[in-house]
């Protein structure tokens, strides 16, 4: 077993924004272990952040892991530390409107500053990255259904568009 950090890849779809949508999570560089899951209405953006957390709460939490993602939206708030200007605001984002996702980010923030070993990394979307591939089709897939019920499926009202700090995601599927 390598001590090295867990290199984790995660991604979102949806069919529609809001539509029926999947996320899913993969280790490199076999795509084992992994996790999938959807949401019968949701939005990109949601299951975007949904992956990273579901990942987070699966793998090991005494080795470093580095998320993959080709979300910018989930890359930007760490690499950018939006979320310390969100709390700061009372979780309200630059345009001083109520931080969108609000119920996953809370969760994945404290996920990641409890941890305190995770690094983010972005990867461009459909431009040939093996696992980037494997889990864009896991996502794909699972935002085919069956769904389960859960707290964090369906809140596509909270999807509202980014503040200027915040960029859309590049690509909805």
């Amino acid at each position: 077993m390598s001590n090295g950090p867990v290199i984790v890849f995660t991604d979102g779809a949806c069919s529609g924004n809001p539509g029926p949508g999947g996320w899913a999570w993969a280790v490199a560089p076999t795509g084992t272990p992994s996790g999938s899951g959807g949401a019968a209405r949701t939005t990109n953006q949601r299951m975007e952040v949904q992956a990273v957390l579901e990942a987070l709460r699966a793998l090991p939490r005494d080795r470093a892991v580095v998320v993959t993602s080709d979300s910018t939206y989930v890359v930007h708030c760490f690499r950018d530390r939006w979320w310390e200007g969100w709390i700061k605001r009372g979780w309200k984002n630059a345009a001083k409107q109520p931080v969108a996702n609000r119920d996953l980010w809370e969760p994945l923030i404290d996920l990641v500053l409890e941890r305190g070993n995770v690094s983010f990394r972005w990867v461009k979307g459909h431009s040939g990255d093996p696992m980037n591939d494997l889990v864009d089709r896991l996502a794909v897939a699972a935002s085919a259904g069956p769904f389960e019920a859960s707290p964090a499926a369906a809140h596509p009202e909270q999807d509202a568009p980014p503040a200027p700090d915040e960029p859309a995601q590049g690509t909805l599927f």
